[in-house]
């Protein structure tokens, strides 16, 4: 009997483009001192809204502590909301009910920042690939040929020789492949990246990139690459989401962020970029000064006003602002576009 191939072929069928819905979502984690004194929330994701097409590759960005991760875990099911909604392939979840958070992992795999961390180190290969069909109940008859499949889109090859391998015999670049082909082994619909090349060497890297790009341009897969580097943003996404401080503040295709980045918060990201040119050595970058604020106690108003150098004291500091649209798709959320266009001096 001919095996199905890894592409979900029926779910594409549906008209529905969007995949994944999430609106205004919230994670507060509560903080306990002395007992059961209350001591306040982190606000680690705190009212969030976007789409994601079926095929589309995104990219969310940002520095560490900027929610990005917690955002990752609810979307996987490993963290509850303590607010807003998730819609993903037309089902609203629950999830306060474990058949939700069930199938939900069965359609999202995940792609883990540190390869080693993530692999069972007393497990071989081929038990690291079979453990998730035995769990989710995979006919026994299409585990082998699920492994094989996998392994050969990772490019693990020839196939027999990694089955009986170790994580510790395998290279940094080959831990990782074998990491995507795991996520991969569920055919699922969406692929999660929490960082997934920032522990391996430069020139792994670019490797990995392309051929997460590659497996998800052959099956249609919908990616969520989450990174703090803007410089491998253009590589592997068609949108990229800057989030800072529990926000998304710009949502806007990748050669737009690049060229064109609108929110002072991405314009300091980009100027944080090493430069390997080497008459820019000397070059004084314009970066903000200043940490992230706290998630307990955020600021009023935009999040980064006590940061952004072009600061409007008595709205900034006073009113959270919206999402404006200066220019078609492109989403900023900053009082300088209030007006709708682009400012003159930024």
């Amino acid at each position: 009997m001919k095996q199905e191939t890894l592409s979900p072929v029926k779910y594409r069928e549906t008209e529905d483009k969007t995949l994944l819905s999430v609106r205004d979502l919230r994670v507060w984690f509560e903080l306990k001192r002395w007992g059961f004194l209350h001591a306040g929330f982190v606000r680690a994701v705190d009212g969030i809204s976007f789409d994601l097409q079926k095929g589309q590759a995104i990219t969310i960005v940002g520095e560490s502590g900027s929610g990005k991760t917690t955002l990752l875990r609810t979307i996987l099911g490993l963290a509850v909301p303590t607010g807003g909604e998730i819609i993903f392939g037309g089902r609203k979840l629950d999830f306060t009910k474990d058949s939700d958070v069930t199938w939900l992992r069965w359609q999202v795999g995940f792609v883990q920042q540190d390869p080693y961390g993530a692999l069972a180190p007393f497990m071989t290969v081929y038990r690291i690939l079979r453990e998730p069909l035995i769990i989710n109940k995979v006919k026994r008859g299409e585990h082998m040929p699920r492994i094989r499949e996998a392994l050969e889109e990772v490019r693990l090859t020839p196939v027999e020789d990694f089955l009986n391998k170790y994580p510790h015999m395998l290279s940094g670049g080959q831990q990782q492949r074998l990491v995507v082909a795991r996520a991969l082994i569920l055919r699922p619909m969406l692929i999660v990246a929490d960082e997934p090349v920032s522990m391996l060497d430069a020139s792994v890297r670019v490797e990995i990139l392309e051929l997460m790009r590659k497996i998800q341009r052959d099956y249609d897969l919908s990616v969520i690459y989450i990174t703090h580097d803007l410089s491998s943003v253009r590589y592997f996404s068609e949108r990229v989401f800057v989030m800072y401080a529990a926000k998304l503040v710009e949502m806007t295709e990748v050669n737009e962020v690049i060229s064109n980045p609108l929110h002072p918060y991405t314009q300091a990201l980009l100027h944080s970029i090493p430069d390997p040119e080497p008459e820019n050595l000397t070059q004084i970058r314009d970066v903000p000064a200043g940490e992230p604020p706290s998630l307990v106690h955020p600021p009023p108003g935009c999040r980064f006003h006590p940061r952004c150098p072009h600061i409007m004291t008595g709205l900034c500091d006073t009113e959270e602002p919206p999402a404006f649209e200066p220019c078609p798709g492109h989403l900023v959320e900053c009082w300088l576009y209030k007006d709708g266009g682009l400012p003159e001096k930024r």
